[in-house]
């Protein structure tokens, strides 16, 4: 899979069936924004609707949609314990985090993005 891009890109590891591996090559170049979730969340259920309008709106990301518990390795690396979270990335290295475990708001996730690298 080649995952270079300028921006924009929207991948969903669960429903494209993306390896632990494959999400370590997809955020090795440009910016990547995980987003950690899970079915059985609450809170991601919460967010999840606006995330379409919330990627769009942040295109300057790539945006990875990571299933805590079938990608535990990929979490268990970010130290994510808590859902919904959401880690940036550029070039492989974290330049932000909004991780615990409480439901989040549109406002919120948009003034973590909007606060990357301030």
């Amino acid at each position: 899979m080649n995952f270079e891009s300028t921006g924009g890109i929207i991948m969903d590891a669960q429903e494209q069936q993306l390896t632990d591996q494959e999400i370590l090559d997809a955020i090795k170049t440009g910016k990547k924004m995980l987003f950690f979730t899970a079915g059985w969340c609450p809170d991601c259920a919460f967010i999840k609707p606006v995330m379409p309008e919330i990627e769009a709106e942040y295109d300057q990301y790539d945006w990875i949609t990571v299933d805590r518990d079938a990608n535990i390795k990929i979490a268990q690396k970010f130290g994510v314990m808590g859902i919904p979270s959401f880690i940036a990335l550029e070039d492989g290295d974290e330049i932000g985090r909004f991780v615990n475990g409480d439901r989040k708001t549109r406002q919120e996730v948009e003034a973590f993005v909007d606060g990357i690298g301030k």
